[in-house]
């Protein structure tokens, strides 16, 4: 695996035209979703054939983590210069990486692709398998609770794990769905997941569910055929593809990505065809597609800035939304399809594409 600049193109909004498009929808009385502001944006290359699935930035150590279909990259975020690369010569379980997690107390998780987990903690590495109490050797997510124990999304259920004692607790029968894709803990220590089949959220005490008829993910207006592709692979392939004959597909219940949303608006929720959903805390689903500014209907990937901004990767690009406004970004990428996000204290946002990261520069602030 390489890092290397293969490209660098600027976003350079065509102010006359625009200007006029916004004219016309403010005469016909009607609000237009924002177009993208004035961002840089630059490329860095992983090769062809690469596949960026899980993207980390540690701001203490102005690190960048990349976990892609070839390894592992460790980027200084001030150079963007790569630090290390891993693989399993160096004790990573595999090198194809879908997740990764930054714990408390400094540890770095990777979730692999049938190779179990691994940690690197100090520079020793700890590989986990199903033999230790892991629920699968398919690993998609993690999320951190206050006890620093970590909760791990695979494909065959979730385990909270018990650094203290090194001891993994299943959940299976608990969930809607064994297929557990996002994993994410609110303020309140309730931890949320999605799967193939709805959410589920466990308070400590009791679990509870929702699917497409609560609530989540907006309908299938287009008529878009169901998938029967699992979206993000079986046991016996990966395949990426979530198109339809050509065309794009839906799966009502099927949830990619988790982000319980820091500014206190709820929990949101990425969904193939369905949009971004967000259950508020009083219990009330919304939801956001393509119609109301949304790039893609197809969301893999959740993040939210240190301005609560959140933003969101899908199958057509990049788009934001600050609580009013949605504003939707050109990575001069194709297919655009977005599969991982991480943002930065000075306002940059990483996203995992196919052959490499797409770095959206942030505007310096004017004095």
């Amino acid at each position: 695996m390489y890092l290397s600049m293969c490209a660098r193109c600027i976003v350079e909004p065509v102010r006359l035209s625009v200007a006029w498009l916004l004219l016309l929808l403010a005469c016909l009385g009607v609000t237009a979703p924002s177009l993208a502001d004035e961002r840089k944006v630059e490329f860095y290359g992983l090769g062809e054939q690469s596949y960026v699935r899980s993207l980390a930035v540690d701001a203490d150590q102005r690190t960048l983590w990349v976990g892609a279909s070839n390894g592992v990259l460790e980027i200084d975020l001030a150079s963007m210069d790569p630090r290390n690369r891993f693989t399993r010569k160096d004790g990573l379980a595999n090198e194809y990486v879908f997740a990764i997690g930054l714990a408390p107390d400094g540890a770095v998780w990777f979730g692999t692709n049938a190779g179990g987990t691994s940690r690197l903690h100090n520079g020793k590495w700890r590989t986990f398998f199903p033999m230790h109490g892991l629920a699968d050797y398919w690993v998609y997510a993690f999320a951190f609770d206050k006890q620093q124990r970590v909760w791990i999304g695979t494909w065959d259920g979730a385990n909270l794990f018990d650094p203290k004692t090194e001891t993994f607790t299943t959940f299976h029968d608990e969930l809607i769905n064994h297929w557990v894709y996002g994993v994410d803990i609110d303020a309140d220590g309730r931890v949320w997941f999605g799967t193939e089949g709805g959410v589920s959220m466990f308070d400590g005490s009791n679990w509870r569910s929702w699917t497409h008829a609560d609530g989540l993910g907006a309908p299938n207006r287009e008529a878009a055929p169901a998938s029967d592709n699992t979206g993000l692979g079986t046991r016996s392939r990966h395949d990426l593809e979530v198109g339809k004959s050509g065309g794009k597909s839906y799966n009502e219940n099927y949830v990619f990505a988790v982000r319980v949303d820091q500014t206190g608006r709820g929990v949101w929720f990425g969904l193939w065809g369905g949009g971004a959903a967000l259950l508020s805390r009083e219990g009330v689903w919304t939801n956001f597609t393509s119609g109301d500014g949304l790039a893609g209907d197809i969301v893999y990937s959740l993040a939210q800035d240190d301005k609560g901004v959140m933003w969101f990767g899908t199958n057509k690009g990049i788009s934001s939304f600050d609580g009013k406004r949605w504003t939707s970004y050109d990575l001069g990428r194709s297919p655009a399809h977005v599969y991982a996000l991480a943002t930065t204290r000075s306002g940059d946002v990483f996203a995992g594409v196919k052959g490499g990261v797409v770095r959206l520069i942030a505007p310096k602030a004017t004095p």
